[in-house]
């Protein structure tokens, strides 16, 4: 009936998917402050910055002082997104552990998003690639709009389990689904995951879910059915997404984290120390945060005193 897998992996994005978003700038000691307390909660594979424009991604300007503030531990991965060879190579000088590159299954999206074809995107990975091999470095790969598109309307999973292939083809040892604008439901879902499970092992591919329609949760279940032992979250649903009103972002990691304790699935994360690391982070954001799961512990706790 299901394969649960005994143990997941949270790839915490909310340093970078996340806070990429704010409007007013996030001082380096705050951003630092975050991470190390996401560290301290048990978040093992950290998504800290991006190397892209910063005419582009503000937010990101200062990642090369992010990584070499930080003190990677045993077992834990610092991983940038890097996509171009700039960003590779301003990537190595940081010291990252893990680099990340992003295409789409929409050529809509590719188009209006880095103003290319899917197939151009691909090729614009190539030095990428070349630098990772000959510096060691492992590549995950980011396929965006799995299940929807603003532009297009619901995507086919061939179309992903295409664009997919040839990231896994060219190098990336993983593939991130994102369910980008959050319009994907358990359906959808299945149909995806039976789709690219027919050629690429479960063990090469994680979800990316943001919740704009409240279904992540739903579909991150049918994708720990189906075997997927990775999964994308965001401290507190840091994110927001560009392309779709309303949209409260990722998926927040504490309600990951609470609904695979109830399962009895191990993720090594602690989650009353994760709700004060996000709390602080959300404080100097000066907002609520948009995960229940960290508002209702946050209530229980005042209740008591």
């Amino acid at each position: 009936m299901s394969n649960y897998p005994k143990q997941v992996s949270i790839v915490e994005v909310g340093a970078r998917d996340g806070l990429q978003n704010e409007a007013s700038v996030i001082e380096l000691p705050v951003k630092l402050d975050f991470i190390n307390g996401l560290l301290r909660a048990g978040l093992r594979r950290i998504e800290a910055g991006s190397f892209v424009s910063p005419k582009w991604v503000p937010q990101m300007a200062d990642s090369a002082d992010v990584f070499k503030g930080l003190t990677n531990g045993s077992g834990v991965t610092f991983s940038a997104l890097t996509p171009n060879e700039k960003g590779m190579l301003a990537a190595i000088d940081a010291g990252v552990d893990e680099v990340a590159v992003f295409a789409a299954a929409s050529e809509s999206f590719s188009q209006r998003n880095i103003n290319c074809s899917i197939e151009q995107s691909l090729e614009r990975f190539e030095p990428v690639f070349t630098l990772a091999r000959q510096h060691n470095l492992q590549v995950r790969g980011y396929v965006s709009c799995v299940m929807g598109c603003p532009y297009e309307g619901d995507i086919n999973p061939n179309a992903v389990l295409a664009v997919s292939q040839a990231l896994l083809d060219k190098g990336c040892y993983e593939i991130s689904l994102g369910d980008t604008i959050g319009t994907g439901t358990p359906g959808q879902t299945e149909r995806l995951l039976s789709t690219l499970l027919t050629t690429i092992p479960a063990t090469n591919l994680a979800v990316h879910f943001h919740d704009t329609y409240g279904q992540a949760l739903a579909n991150i279940l049918v994708a720990l059915q189906h075997g997927i032992s990775v999964i994308d979250a965001a401290a507190g649903g840091l994110g927001g997404c560009p392309y779709a009103a309303g949209a409260s972002g990722n998926v927040a990691t504490e309600d990951v984290v609470y609904m695979l304790n109830g399962m009895g699935i191990h993720s090594g994360v602690d989650l009353d120390a994760l709700v004060a690391t996000s709390t602080q982070i959300f404080n100097h954001l000066n907002r609520e945060p948009a995960s229940r799961t960290m508002r209702a512990l946050l209530a229980r706790h005042h209740n008591m005193f």
